[in-house]
């Protein structure tokens, strides 16, 4: 069978939805039998997300093989419940790159390097090397269509459909159709607009989905069918999700672009037939578990990347919330998040004590000073209030920071992260790392191995407990794999005292050099991890750290 291709642009803003409408679509594919696959292409220059502002540009992705992903990888993980690779992200820094180092190595044999044909070559190369072996490849390129730095992969877009037919080839468009506040009515201009820049690339979308505040209604779904000439059956109104009362999730996009018809409407352009019949009662009931939850927990996550400028961006912590999400629908609860800047606890003395009012605490990952203080006063207040905790990778460390001030004594205690210069380094950079000058790609990336102790509570939520036919628990080794994105570890030198004043370290790498899991016992739930579980973490099949969390929250 020829992979078929479904390529998703964006008109009027960023940031209206592509990566989740990918994300639905691939899943209603996925559904109907077919082996998928999604690619997407940022057209920045960086090579990779790794180092870009979380508040500028959302949350960095991470793959089992290293890749710094824009945050959209994410959702397409856990939309299909399937790891990704990083070459499922083009980024026009990697394009330029890799023509370089080939010219700079003679392999073009004396040709003149061109944009046209190289570029779009170079694209087409890596779309091909992903789509091997799958038979429904969707691409989403980030931005809108009339961004300079677009005209590259949509050139390339084109090219790719003169090669393989329009029959094997499909275009979306996801725009936004703006209410004004002066004159409350819906505006579809800035779509036609959108279409005739698309148009200008070569392109006719096929299909377009139209975000906004509310529903499409027939009046400018027959001007954009009049005006894009597309039936109007294939313009879809995709609007804000609403749910009940205060509920609402992501995770119902693809029932309700079902309810319009799209999946098999696609299959109709691109010349296919289902392989099953789409069966979609577990998601269902996961959704309508978040819609109408039982019980309510509150959980505040204190983290420092919320400012950008007036606003708050907690997308740079997108995979955490999903992932609290997840846990939630499989306890059949809802989880109020309350998103804190971890500096208020270090202007206020006493702020901290708003901790007390909530079921449990979060500390995500994180660089830099900013803030840390905070992050301890917190993380102290939970330990000593038995409020169930839960450290992600920057959370693991400062939770080792305060233990080893607090309960080992060694009052100035830090990361060298933070103080180069402390006595007691508890947390310090890995050897291998000292010497490297360069950002980008050079952290501890990817999925590690941990061995984890059993009696542990780390082992029993990774199902470490498996009860063999006699009836007897196994007691077998296990090995768990999470993502991990950071420099600084464990200091080794320290593990018996810390571990001599009651921690637990729960997980280990195999040379029992690096510290994986910690846990302290006679505590509702204090866990921590060097990884990033919330990574692996899908609507079906929530991260069992959280999981565990948010049962103790409702305990």
């Amino acid at each position: 069978m020829v992979t078929k291709y479904i390529i998703v642009v964006g008109g009027v803003i960023s940031g209206v939805g592509k990566g989740v409408a990918t994300a639905s679509i691939a899943r209603m594919m996925q559904e109907r039998g077919f082996e998928v696959s999604v690619i997407k292409i940022d057209p920045y220059i960086n090579c990779d997300a790794g180092t870009l502002r979380p508040t500028e540009h959302g949350e960095v992705w991470v793959t089992d093989d290293g890749g710094e992903i824009d945050q959209d990888l994410g959702n397409y993980e856990r939309f299909l419940g399937k790891s990704f690779s990083k070459n499922n992200n083009i980024t026009t820094g990697q394009i330029y790159r890799s023509l370089i180092e080939k010219e700079r190595k003679g392999d073009f044999l004396g040709e003149t390097v061109q944009f046209i044909p190289h570029v779009p070559n170079e694209i087409k190369r890596r779309i091909k090397k992903v789509s091997d072996g799958n038979d429904i490849v969707l691409i989403e390129i980030g931005g809108t269509v009339g961004d300079y730095e677009n005209v590259p992969f949509l050139f390339a877009m084109k090219s790719l459909e003169n090669e393989i037919g329009s029959d094997n080839i499909c275009y979306l468009l996801v725009t936004y159709l703006p209410i004004p506040s002066h004159i409350e009515e819906m505006k579809s201009k800035p779509t036609q607009i959108a279409v005739k820049l698309l148009r200008e690339n070569g392109i006719q979308p096929d299909f377009i989905l139209c975000r906004g505040k509310k529903r499409l209604d027939e009046i400018r779904k027959k001007k954009l069918e009049l005006y894009a000439n597309i039936k109007s059956e294939n313009i879809i109104s995709m609007p804000d999700v609403m749910g009940i009362g205060t509920s609402n999730t992501l995770y119902i996009i693809p029932l309700d672009l079902e309810k319009e018809g799209l999946g098999d409407k696609i299959l109709n352009r691109l010349k296919l037939e289902e392989r099953k019949k789409p069966d979609w009662r577990d998601w269902e009931n996961a959704v309508q578990k978040i819609l109408v939850p039982e019980k309510v927990i509150r959980v505040a996550m204190v983290g420092k990347y919320l400012d950008i400028g007036d606003y708050q961006l907690t997308d740079s912590y997108i995979s955490v919330n999903e992932a609290l999400k997840h846990a939630a629908a499989k306890n059949n609860c809802k989880v109020e998040i309350e998103w804190i800047d971890s500096k208020e606890f270090e202007n206020d003395l006493m702020g901290v004590e708003k901790l007390k009012w909530f079921n449990g605490l979060i500390v995500p990952g994180g660089f830099g000073s900013s803030g840390v203080e905070g992050k301890i006063k917190a993380i102290q207040f939970a330990r000593e209030n038995n409020i169930p905790y839960l450290g992600l990778c920057f959370g693991l460390q400062l939770a080792v920071v305060e233990f080893a001030r607090n309960k080992c004594g060694l009052l100035d205690a830090h990361t060298t992260e933070i103080n180069c210069s402390t006595l007691n380094p508890v947390i310090d950079i890995l050897p291998e790392q000292k010497n490297i000058n360069e950002k980008g790609g050079t952290m501890r990336l990817g999925a590690y191995m941990a061995m984890v102790k059993d009696g542990t509570r780390v082992y029993d939520l990774y199902g470490g407990n498996e009860v063999l036919e006699s009836g007897e628990q196994a007691h077998k080794p296990l090995e768990v794999y999470e993502r991990h994105r950071h420099r600084y570890e464990v200091n080794p030198d320290y593990h018996k005292c810390l571990v001599d004043n009651g921690m637990i370290l729960s997980g280990l790498s195999s040379d029992g050099r690096l510290v994986e899991f910690i846990e302290l016992p006679n505590h509702k739930f204090f866990i921590a991890t060097q990884a990033h579980p919330e990574f692996k973490s899908s609507l079906l099949k929530p991260a069992p750290l959280f999981d565990g969390f948010v049962r103790a929250c409702l305990e």
